[in-house]
C-alpha cells in the first residue's frame, strides 16, 4: 500500500470526472431507458396539477439548479472531511462506487416514484405501492428522519455563521437577489439568461462588496448576530421559504447559490490543476481499525455512514418527492436532474476529501481531535504532532485547535490551496471566510428545501384527520402545517439539544436511502421490469444490511458505554420503524412475484404503455 501515499491530487481529479462522465452517458442512459423506460409523452404532475405555488413548470436548468442545492448540504462537505481519519483511500472508493451505483440510481428512480404518483411522498408511495400500515410508519419513520437532519444542518450552520459579520451578509444577500431573479423569471418571457446573469453579478458584487463594507465597525456589528439570534432567524427564513410560492424565494435562491456552489468547486479543482498539490494524507491509517479520534468505529462499516450525502443519501429521496417532482416539466429530465446533479454531488465530496488530505495529518488531527483529548492523542500518536497549523493561525487570525466538526479543516484545506495559486499571495485569510460562508450558503439551501417538504408530510398525514389539509393551496392549512414543523426543529436548535446527533443523523440518513431504494423497487416489480429491479434492489438491501450493521454497534460500543441513553433509543427507534417497513416490503415483493404479470400492474403507467402491453 505504500505506493499509494504521497499521490497527487490531480490524478483523483481526473479519475472522477472521467468515471462520473462515463458512467452518466452510459448506466444512467441504461436506468433511463431500460430500467424506468422515461417517456416525454407523459404528462407530469408540474403540468397536470400546475398552481403557481407549488407545483410550477420549471426550466431544466432552473430545476436542476434548485435540486442539487437542496439535496448537497453538509454531507458532501463534512462528511468525506471526516472520513479522512481512515485515510483517502476507503472514502474515495466509496464516493466513486457509491455515486454511480447506489446514490445516482437511488434519486433516480424516487423521483420516477413520485412523478407516476402525481408529486406525492414517500410514505405516499409506501402506502400505495405496499400497504396502509407500512406507509402510515414511513411517514412516521421520514417524519422523525427529516426533523433531526433540519435541525442538526441548522446547527452546523450557526457554527459557521455566527459572529461571522462578513459570512452572514453573504448568506442573507442572496435572499433580496434571488427574489428579484423569481420575479424576472415569472413575470418576463425567456428571462432565464437574463436572470442568471444579473443574479451571478449581483453575488459577486456582494461577496466583495460584503467583505469591504465589514470594515466599517457600525455596519460589522449590524451583522455580528450571536448563536441564539442565528437560530430564531434560520427558522423565521425557513418558515417563509415554505410558505411563499416556490418560484418566488425558494427556487431562485438555491438557483442562485448553485453558481456559488459549482462556482467554487471548479475554483478548487482549477487550484489544484494549477498547484498539484500532494496527498498528505496516507491512503490507509491505523484508525481503520477503531479506536480514532473523530471516529471510534472500524472502516468498516462506518465508512457508509459518515460519508451520507456524497455517495448516497435519504435525504435527497426527501426532496426526489418533495419540491423536484413538482416543478420538473418533462420526464425525460429526471435522468438530468436525478442522476446528474448526484454526480455533481459526488465530485463535491471528492474535492472535500481533497482538500482535508492535503493538510498534513498532524494539522489535520490537530484541529478535529477535541481539545481535552488531544495531549493523551499525541502520548499515543507522536508522529501524528503538528507541522503548518501554527503558520496557519497566524495567517488567519484564528485559532484552530480542537474545531472538531470537519467544517474548519475543510476550509482551512481549501484555503491553503487557493493561497498557493499564483497571484493569490497573502490571502489566506480572505479565502478562509469564503470558505466557511460557502459552507454555510451549502447548509441553509437544504433547509429551506427541507422545510418545505416537511409541510408538504405534515399536510398529508393531517388530511387524513382533516380532509381540508389535503388542498396544498388552503391558506390556514399552509400556515399551520409550516409553523408546527418549522417550530419542531427550531425549538431544537434554539435549545441547543441535538448537537451530537451527527452519528444518529448518518444511521437515520443511511436507513432513509435504503427505504427509498427498496420501496421504489416495489414499484418497479409491480411495473414488469424484471430483473431490472435488481438495479434498485440490490443498493437497497445492501445498505439496510449495512446500516443496521453500523447502528447496532454505535448503540453498543458507543452510546450505551456512555450513557447516552436518549440517543441509543433514538437510534433504536429508527432502526425498528424501518425494518417494519423493510418487512412489509419483502412481502409485497413476494405477491408480487407470485402474480401473473398481467394482473400485477393496476396503476402507475402511462396509457400508451398499457395499450402496448
Amino acid at each position: 500500500m505504500e505506493y499509494l501515499n504521497g499521490i497527487n491530487a490531480l490524478t483523483l481529479v481526473f479519475a472522477a470526472l472521467l468515471i462520473f462522465a462515463i458512467s452518466y452517458r452510459i448506466y444512467g442512459v441504461f436506468m433511463a431507458h431500460k430500467v424506468l423506460r422515461l417517456n416525454a409523452a407523459n404528462q407530469t404532475p408540474a403540468v397536470e396539477f400546475a398552481d403557481g405555488q407549488d407545483y410550477v413548470s420549471t426550466n431544466k436548468g432552473v430545476l436542476f439548479g434548485h435540486h442539487f442545492a437542496a439535496i448537497a448540504a453538509a454531507g458532501p462537505l463534512v462528511g468525506p472531511v471526516l472520513a479522512a481519519q481512515f485515510g483517502y483511500l476507503p472514502g474515495t472508493l466509496w464516493i466513486l462506487i457509491g455515486c454511480v451505483l447506489a446514490g445516482g440510481v437511488h434519486d433516480m428512480v424516487v423521483l420516477f416514484a413520485s412523478v407516476r404518483h402525481k408529486g406525492e411522498s414517500l410514505a405516499s408511495i409506501a402506502r400505495k405501492e405496499i400497504g396502509p400500515t407500512t406507509g402510515a410508519i414511513a411517514g412516521v419513520a421520514v417524519l422523525f428522519i427529516l426533523i433531526l437532519t433540519l435541525a442538526g444542518l441548522s446547527l452546523a450552520c450557526i457554527s459557521a455563521m455566527h459572529e461571522a459579520s462578513w459570512s452572514l451578509f453573504t448568506v442573507i444577500i442572496t435572499m433580496p437577489i434571488a427574489i428579484i431573479m423569481g420575479l424576472i423569471m415569472r413575470y418576463r418571457q425567456n428571462s432565464v439568461t437574463f436572470a442568471s446573469i444579473l443574479g451571478g453579478v449581483l453575488l459577486v458584487a456582494g461577496i466583495i462588496g460584503g467583505h469591504n463594507l465589514m470594515q466599517y465597525e457600525y455596519i460589522n456589528n449590524l451583522f455580528h448576530w450571536d448563536v441564539k439570534t442565528i437560530s430564531i432567524a434560520i427558522a423565521v427564513y425557513g418558515f417563509f421559504a415554505s410558505v411563499l410560492p416556490i418560484w418566488l424565494l425558494l427556487v431562485p435562491r438555491d438557483y442562485l447559490s448553485t453558481y456559488l456552489k459549482i462556482g467554487t468547486i471548479l475554483m478548487l479543482a482549477v487550484g489544484i490543476v494549477f498547484v498539484h498539490p500532494t496527498l498528505e494524507m496516507p491512503a490507509l491509517t491505523p484508525f481503520i481499525h477503531g479506536g480514532g479520534p473523530i471516529i471510534g468505529g472500524p472502516v468498516l462499516p462506518f465508512i457508509f455512514i459518515v460519508i451520507a450525502c456524497g455517495a448516497i443519501s435519504g435525504f435527497h429521496a426527501v426532496i426526489a418527492t418533495g419540491t423536484t417532482p413538482k416543478m420538473l416539466a418533462n420526464e425525460n429530465e429526471i435522468l438530468f436532474v436525478g442522476y446528474g446533479a448526484m454526480l455533481v454531488e459526488g465530485f463535491v465530496a471528492l474535492m472535500a476529501l481533497i482538500a482535508a488530505c492535503t493538510l498534513m495529518p498532524g494539522d489535520y488531527f490537530a484541529i478535529n481531535t477535541p481539545a481535552a483529548a488531544y495531549e493523551s492523542f499525541i502520548a499515543a500518536n507522536p508522529h501524528l504532532h503538528a507541522v503548518d497549523l501554527q503558520h496557519f493561525i497566524d495567517r488567519i487570525g484564528v485559532d484552530l485547535h480542537g474545531r472538531t466538526g470537519g467544517a474548519v479543516s475543510l476550509a482551512v484545506g481549501m484555503a491553503h490551496i487557493f493561497d498557493k495559486i499564483p497571484f493569490m499571495d497573502d490571502v489566506m485569510a480572505y479565502w478562509y471566510n469564503f470558505a466557511i460562508m460557502f459552507e454555510a450558503v451549502f447548509i441553509l439551501t437544504a433547509i429551506d428545501a427541507g422545510t418545505r417538504v416537511g409541510r408538504f408530510f405534515l399536510q398529508e398525514m393531517a388530511g387524513t384527520v382533516i380532509p381540508a389539509f389535503r388542498n396544498k393551496n388552503w391558506l390556514p392549512g399552509v400556515i399551520i402545517s409550516s409553523f408546527l414543523f418549522t417550530f419542531s426543529w427550531g425549538y431544537l436548535v434554539y435549545t441547543g439539544n441535538v448537537s451530537s446527533i451527527w452519528p444518529l443523523f448518518g444511521i437515520s440518513n443511511q436507513l432513509l436511502a435504503a427505504c427509498g431504494l427498496i420501496v421504489c423497487t416495489t414499484m418497479l416489480i409491480r411495473m414488469n421490469r424484471g430483473k431490472y429491479a435488481l438495479c434498485a434492489a440490490i443498493p437497497g438491501v445492501f445498505m439496510a444490511v449495512i446500516t443496521f450493521w453500523a447502528g447496532y454497534m454505535q448503540v453498543m460500543d458507543v452510546y450505551l458505554p456512555q450513557e447516552q441513553y436518549l440517543l441509543a433509543s433514538l437510534a433504536v427507534l429508527a432502526m425498528l420503524l424501518m425494518l417494519i417497513v423493510f418487512i412489509g416490503a419483502f412481502k409485497r415483493w413476494y405477491e408480487l412475484l407470485k402474480m401473473d404479470a398481467d394482473h400485477r400492474d393496476y396503476y402507475g403507467e402511462s396509457v400508451k404503455e398499457l395499450v402496448e402491453r
